[in-house]
């Protein structure tokens, strides 16, 4: 079968290497129909993620067709049609018990595997492990293009920002960096009764597409931001800022925009330290949350895609075939310049 395969920092090729097939009892094997890249391939392959070693199949998103099943499996069959999610779970240990999957400590103590420990999804077929407990059926009224996005950016959006963030109906909620785990949380508040949501990005493009997803106000990013964005709520801040892009100077922007007795909800992947001001902070009785997506808010996402009440098809912009896998990255990887959100890719 070929796939998309990491030799490296700033080295990837799409090639021949030995079939998927199933492994442990509880395996499955999928063809996969359509993937998509996120921000973390990207980091992978500037080297950011030491783990991920040459040799390794890239991707942890996928929607495909089941084809070929472990005997211990009881819930999928061949030719079920599936979602395969960029979180796999024991449903067994402590931490899945707890509703944690992302600390699954069958697969390792860390629910993201594909990808990262084990070959992931950027390819014609994909081993998933503990299948009756990881994967998620897809109805048939819900298009590929529809369901791959609930894998990953959706529910990170809704769990790390939105129920993290504990939006309740008529707050007021801001969100740093429109990228595509950002609209997701965009998507996502109104679910909660959000009465307004403001986006603020440096990118129009982002901004406009906030607005067509379903936030209230846009704010471009200058030096004006902050006090644009508390006019907006009587002077009073958000009661939550939804932090979605993972550097320190957005994070002490969401923090600024957060009122007393409010909640910074960060999302984003900080891959520095970042000094917040607590001596400001600690007296306006604000909390902070972050974490990795349990993606256990799929069964629930999934019936509001199936339903139109989310609308997760536009966040795909642009479509690729697997043999434009190359293609694909640098358009993902120059996002503005592209105008992209994300890329659906297929065989």
């Amino acid at each position: 079968m070929k796939a998309l395969v990491y030799h490296g920092p700033g080295n990837k090729a799409w090639e021949d290497v030995p079939d998927a097939h199933v492994e442990e009892p509880t395996d499955v094997v999928v063809k996969v129909d359509t993937t998509t890249i996120c921000g973390t391939d990207l980091h992978i392959l500037q080297g950011d993620v030491a783990a991920v070693t040459d040799g390794r199949i890239l991707g942890h998103e996928a929607v495909g067709t089941v084809t070929e099943v472990g005997d211990a499996v009881r819930g999928f069959s061949v030719g079920d049609r599936v979602l395969v999610p960029a979180i796999t779970k024991c449903g067994r240990c402590e931490y899945c018990q707890r509703g944690m999957p992302s600390h699954c400590q069958t697969v390792g103590g860390i629910g993201w595997i594909f990808g990262h420990l084990i070959d992931g999804t950027q390819a014609e077929y994909v081993r998933v492990p503990y299948a009756d407990t990881s994967l998620y059926a897809v109805p048939g009224g819900v298009s590929d293009e529809r369901a791959i996005f609930l894998a990953d950016s959706l529910p990170t959006g809704y769990e790390v920002g939105v129920l993290a963030g504990n939006v309740r109906p008529g707050h007021t909620v801001a969100v740093v960096g429109a990228g595509a785990v950002g609209l997701s949380a965009v998507l996502t508040t109104g679910l909660w009764g959000a009465s307004k949501v403001i986006a603020i990005d440096s990118n129009k493009f982002r901004l406009e597409k906030a607005l067509e997803f379903g936030a209230t106000d846009a704010v471009e990013v200058g030096p004006g931001t902050v006090g644009d964005v508390v006019a907006l709520t009587d002077g009073l801040g958000v009661d939550v800022a939804i932090e979605a892009v993972g550097y320190p100077e957005t994070l002490l922007t969401a923090a600024s925009l957060v009122r007393p007795g409010g909640t910074i909800a960060n999302v984003g992947v900080h891959g520095t330290p970042v000094e917040l001001p607590m001596q400001d902070m600690w007296i306006s009785n604000v909390t902070l949350t972050m974490g990795l997506v349990d993606t256990v808010s799929i069964p629930t996402l999934l019936k509001m895609v199936a339903s139109g009440r989310i609308p997760a098809e536009k966040m795909g912009t642009h479509s690729f075939t697997f043999d434009q896998m190359d293609e694909a990255y640098d358009v993902f990887a120059n996002a503005a310049a592209n105008l992209a959100l994300k890329v659906v890719i297929t065989p």
